[in-house]
């Protein structure tokens, strides 16, 4: 009954260490990103508080200023929600054209073309169609501009061989120069005479708050998108496509994939996500298309998708915490005499611990899920 029992015994453990085989390995792969972006997060903050001390400044004051003026309050929890709506739409101009290899840094200028294109028809159209068509012309035709601008990146990347990083980032400054003409010059409204701007949307055909809650629809529409995004990348052909195209292209030409298409189309959709934010920025921040609209949320966006590994799942907590950073400026301004753009130098920190830890991924053991299908 001994040798029976420890028998059971063994195979009810190796059954055990069977099921728990699978988990730990899901884990093992799961957590390398997370560890490390945490890491890379503090280690970026260490030296930014070196920075802080040299010019005479305290730390510790600075981080209790950013936890106050992002997530310290309801308040502020909603200003934080607010700024992340646009950072969702953005972060994912960055992550899908990843998928596919391309490094796309020009997310800034679909979002103010997107934003004047929605000015530029919702305005005339404000006393004949009512709020709501009247916000879903204006946000198609805000993604198609975007979509256009974006997906002009990845036509000249597969066509043409110009590389997307650099073609993006001088589309994106030629886009502010064409947003600022049409501003100051066509679609400019007479009344607005320090800070030129198209005529304002009534407030009836702007977007309006989520119920309970200061913050705009917009927010949710991020959400769903990020949502969206991570069903086409994981669970469609197309998705599959485009990740078997990012990780070696050759192959993917040998197996008769469209990749040309697919760099097109997935850098269209980018663009049309980040002309989508211009357009929630005019329709439920702004009230109009303005010089307000370049402010930066495009660059946030590359930090956005970089720190969630163009995952867009991840994108969503970590566009919150970006989007509380950016609450917190204002704060930091007013009380410790730091300039505005401190959070910017935050930031640029952080992504630049974030690119030199890029080099550590698949360097530890202990992440590598073959260790637990031996060990096991």
């Amino acid at each position: 009954m001994t040798v029976e029992a420890n028998e059971a015994a063994l195979a009810m453990s190796s059954a055990g260490r069977a099921q728990l085989r699978p988990v730990l390995e899901w884990l093992a792969r799961r957590a390398e990103p997370v560890v490390i972006g945490l890491v890379s997060i503090l280690i970026g903050l260490a030296l930014f508080s070196i920075f802080i001390l040299v010019i005479g400044k305290s730390p510790i004051t600075l981080f209790q200023i950013v936890y106050a003026g992002g997530f310290g309050s309801w308040f502020s929890i909603q200003n934080s929600l607010s700024r992340a709506a646009p950072l969702l739409l953005t972060a994912l101009c960055v992550a899908l054209p990843a998928r596919l290899g391309l490094v796309i840094i020009g997310g800034e200028g679909a979002l103010v073309l997107g934003g004047v294109a929605a000015a530029a028809i919702a305005t005339p159209l404000t006393s004949i169609l009512p709020p709501y068509p009247l916000l879903v012309i204006a946000a198609l035709f805000s993604m198609i501009v975007g979509g256009l601008w974006i997906g002009a990146v990845g036509f000249l990347r597969h066509y043409r061989g110009v590389n997307e990083t650099i073609s993006s980032l001088l589309l994106a400054y030629i886009a502010i120069a064409v947003m600022n003409q049409l501003v100051e010059g066509p679609l400019r409204d007479p009344t607005s005479l320090n800070k030129p701007s198209t005529p304002a949307l009534p407030a009836a055909d702007r977007i309006g708050d989520i119920p309970g809650m200061d913050v705009h629809w917009g927010l949710a529409i991020g959400v769903v998108a990020c949502i969206v995004s991570w069903v086409l990348i994981e669970a469609t052909s197309y998705g599959f496509a485009a990740r078997m195209a990012g990780g070696n292209v050759r192959a993917a030409q040998i197996q008769g994939l469209p990749v040309g298409r697919l760099i097109v189309g997935f850098t269209a959709i980018a663009g049309a996500f980040a002309g989508l934010a211009g357009m929630i920025e005019v329709a439920a921040v702004q009230g109009s298309a303005n010089a307000s609209l370049a402010a930066g949320y495009g660059y946030t966006g590359i930090l956005v998708a970089f720190l969630a590994r163009h995952n867009p799942l991840a994108i969503i907590p970590i566009a919150f915490l970006l989007g509380g950073l950016e609450a917190s400026g204002g704060l930091i301004q007013r009380r410790m005499g730091l300039p505005d753009a401190t959070v910017l130098a935050m930031q640029g920190t952080l992504f630049i611990v974030i690119l030199l830890c890029e080099t550590f991924y698949g360097r530890f053991k202990i992440f590598n899920p073959d260790l637990w299908k031996r060990s096991l």
